[in-house]
């Protein structure tokens, strides 16, 4: 069959390679693609946010199936495009995406489900947000209601910052997802991410990871789109696990079910785990980056079949096959990153490293030019690899990351610290 990809980052590229395991995979193509991407199947230039683009673009080009990657072209209603032309798509409708790309919509399914979940408030303006910030105190977290690439919260750990924060949302630090804020009490405990499928009626629970959102070791400093991350993630037993199913996951699924707009994509479900006890602290209608990375990583070929059982509403058939190993990727940055950064850095040593079933660099921000691949975001690359042990999957991870030859960029030394 014929497959495409909508993305350009390390996210896609896992993707794109897991799905090119699949012998059902005849022909791939990614949108618009990376350098990692174009070295290893077709690219093209589309706008990903264009639903009708999209559409013509598969018609033309016999497109059996087309995976969504990124969050904007969901919340653009893409998926709903594709479905109203015929093409079977991966990805929940504009109305079910809402979930990832309104915390305020999420706050208010949470609430109507009774789902475990931060207290909160929203705002439209600074003055009555700064006011209750005042009135009840910190800590308290502050997040740009719409979709900000990972980047639209903050965990203010005093008044002042809280403040602060509040300020640069309506400033239009994160644009029109700054419209409204929602402030939530702060959660303690231990963050993981939970993934399951939903065909809009049956879930298939699909794994766990934990990544590093912070940019500095020891887990500080600003809050960036991901520095890394591991799967499975430890603290995410069976017993938290079915919680999280049971107290969560399905009853946001019966919630968006009765309200019209069934889900059916990959709901990633961000949870904050305190005495075996998960509550949610946000979701996403897509694939989280980097977790992706380590998922695929682990899942391989079978990830195609998983997607269009999904599509086609036979997840109740469905099975995950996990090998009982472990997965890490790190991150590789510009330097400067999440603030301003330089682009166009090149970077070498790419072409000496090992592209195997355990050991792969996934693209993100990069371009090919004359021979050479240079540097074109934030997040460039992702040095990742699969273990029998976490710490086997560290080793070859960071093996990989140190063999970059790329002096403007940075990584983290410590990701999977809190499970190693």
């Amino acid at each position: 069959m014929n497959i495409l990809i909508l993305g350009s980052g390390g996210r896609e590229h896992s993707l794109a390679w897991a799905i090119q395991q699949n012998p059902k995979c005849d022909r791939l193509i990614v949108a618009p693609g990376n350098a990692g991407i174009e070295a290893m199947c077709e690219v093209a230039a589309l706008d990903i946010e264009d639903g009708a683009a999209v559409a013509e673009f598969c018609h033309e080009n016999t497109v059996d199936f087309v995976v969504i990657g990124p969050e904007a072209p969901l919340a653009a209603g893409v998926a709903d495009r594709l479905r109203e032309a015929g093409i079977l798509c991966f990805g929940p409708s504009a109305q079910a995406a809402r979930l990832e790309a309104s915390k305020k919509f999420t706050k208010q399914v949470c609430d109507a489900a009774q789902i475990p979940t931060a207290g909160w408030a929203s705002f439209t303006s600074a003055a009555p947000a700064r006011e209750y910030i005042e009135a009840v105190g910190a800590p308290k977290v502050i997040k740009a209601d719409g979709l900000a690439a990972g980047k639209g919260v903050v965990v203010a750990m005093d008044e002042a910052a809280a403040l602060a924060a509040i300020d640069d949302v309506f400033s239009g630090a994160f644009g029109e997802a700054g419209a409204e804020v929602v402030i939530e009490d702060f959660m303690t405990g231990e963050e993981a991410s939970y993934f399951v499928l939903c065909d809009g009626e049956n879930i298939l629970p699909l794994g766990t990871a934990q990544d590093h959102k912070r940019v500095g070791e020891g887990d500080t400093g600003p809050n960036t789109g991901g520095m890394g991350a591991y799967s499975p993630a430890p603290i995410m037993d069976d017993a938290v696990t079915r919680k999280a199913l049971e107290e969560i996951v399905k009853p946001t699924v019966a919630e968006m079910a009765r309200r019209g707009t069934p889900y059916q994509g990959v709901l990633y479900a961000g949870l904050m785990i305190e005495d075996g006890e998960p509550a949610l602290v946000e979701y996403n209608a897509r694939f989280g980056d980097p977790e992706c990375q380590v998922l695929m990583m682990r899942l391989g070929a079978q990830v195609l079949d998983l997607l269009l059982a999904c599509a086609e509403g036979r997840l109740a058939e469905a099975q995950v096959n996990w090998a009982d190993d472990h997965a890490m990727t790190v991150v590789l940055a510009t330097e400067g990153y999440p603030g301003s950064y330089a682009k166009g850095s090149v970077i070498g040593g790419l072409d000496a490293l090992p592209e195997t079933s355990t050991q792969m660099v996934f693209h993100a921000g990069t371009t090919a030019k004359g021979g050479k691949v240079t540097a074109t975001g934030g997040r460039v690359l992702n040095a990742t690899a699969r273990g029998a042990t976490l710490a086997e999957a560290r080793d070859r991870a960071y093996a990989l990351a140190e063999a970059v030859d790329w002096p403007e960029g940075f990584y983290r030394r410590d990701i999977g610290w809190r499970a190693l």
